[in-house]
């Protein structure tokens, strides 16, 4: 079985090399990856049958990359890494998923990975509550390229029609199945909903406008076209623009 080694320490990550390297049946894959972003592009590209993945990890951490890892054609199992203390080896075990302890054992190694199991979605929102670590830096959407990757920092905003919700950005749109309540409720201190349809970036909000016929828009930096701004929501976005 092919192994993704993922920790953003080399030392950890030579030490699971060094490790893997006694286990008969498993071998690691010869690139590792010092992040969550690193970790997708490599199982994008060379489909390991396992993740053994960090958690506490800049750019990406390790929960969010494996729910992004989840939504690939062919996921991989995913093992964590952590050093966290009790209470979170408690989570671990309450969800069923897989996990070891830092510095890694060779034992617990072996048994960890015979007995890798895929990890879903809602395993995986528990585990974000229960470590205090419930933030996305990233939006996915599943693109004909695969899994997109879209930063936070890039997004004008989020206009939803039908089922699905466009994610308006930097480098252009895509579709994504994220509902528009769960992203204004996940990102409500950068995200403020201004229609029942739309939620707007705060920190690219400039101006709020009203034409002759007495409706509102929004004027957002980097975006050509105004945003209307529904009756409801016309109070809230006047208080808003008076906080700026």
């Amino acid at each position: 079985m092919n192994i993704l080694i993922t920790d953003d320490e080399p030392l950890a990550r030579d030490r699971l090399r060094h490790l893997l390297g006694r286990l008969e049946g498993f071998q690691a894959l010869e690139y590792d990856a010092g992040n969550g972003i690193e970790a997708l592009e490599l199982c994008r590209k060379y489909q390991p049958d396992i993740v053994l993945m960090d958690i506490r990890m800049p750019v990406m951490g390790g929960l969010e990359a494996a729910a992004h890892i989840s939504k690939l054609e062919r996921p991989p199992a995913v093992i964590f890494c952590t050093a966290y203390d009790t209470h979170a080896v408690e989570a671990f075990q309450v969800q069923a998923v897989g996990y070891l302890l830092k510095p890694v054992k060779i034992e617990d190694l072996q048994q960890a990975l015979s007995g890798a199991a895929k990890v879903n979605r809602l395993q995986l929102a528990s585990l974000r509550d229960d470590l205090d670590d419930n933030s996305r830096s990233h939006i996915a959407a599943k693109t004909l390229k695969g899994i997109e990757l879209v930063p936070l920092d890039d997004i004008f905003y989020f206009m939803a029609d039908s089922k699905y919700v466009t994610v308006y950005h930097k480098n252009g749109e895509v579709l994504i199945d994220d509902p528009l309540k769960d992203l204004e409720s996940e990102f409500n201190s950068r995200f403020v909903r201004i229609h029942r349809n739309a939620l707007v970036a705060r920190k690219a909000i400039e101006r709020m406008t009203r034409d002759e016929q007495g409706h509102y828009f929004i004027q957002l930096s980097g975006v050509e076209e105004p945003l209307s701004v529904s009756r409801r929501h016309v109070p809230l976005m006047k208080k808003f623009m008076q906080s700026l």
